[in-house]
């Protein structure tokens, strides 16, 4: 079953991604109050982003991925600046 993970951007300017195995189905969803708490309270949202994969798993395990991104690194991908993501990447500190 294909899967696709997506990024919707609120009517406040932030930024939702989600993972459905039916992208059209669940953009009616969130636009119709019967998606996700945090999209309700943010309407209209519009979808800015998205990727399909062979398997629902897939898409899961890169929203996963992509919400703990920062802000400046979720609209690098959204803009296509794939080169930039690297340098966007949350240093981890070691004492």
């Amino acid at each position: 079953m294909k899967g696709y993970v997506y990024i919707l951007r609120c009517s406040d300017g932030s930024y939702y991604t989600g993972s459905t195995n039916d992208l059209e189905r669940r953009l009616w969803q969130h636009q119709n109050e019967e998606g996700a708490n945090y999209t309700k309270r943010r309407l209209p949202v519009k979808l800015v982003y998205y990727e399909e994969y062979e398997r629902i798993d897939e898409a899961f395990y890169r929203e996963k991925q992509i919400q703990g991104w920062s802000r400046k690194k979720k609209e690098a991908l959204i803009e296509g600046r794939f080169e930039d993501l690297p340098a966007l990447a949350k240093k981890i500190w070691k004492k």
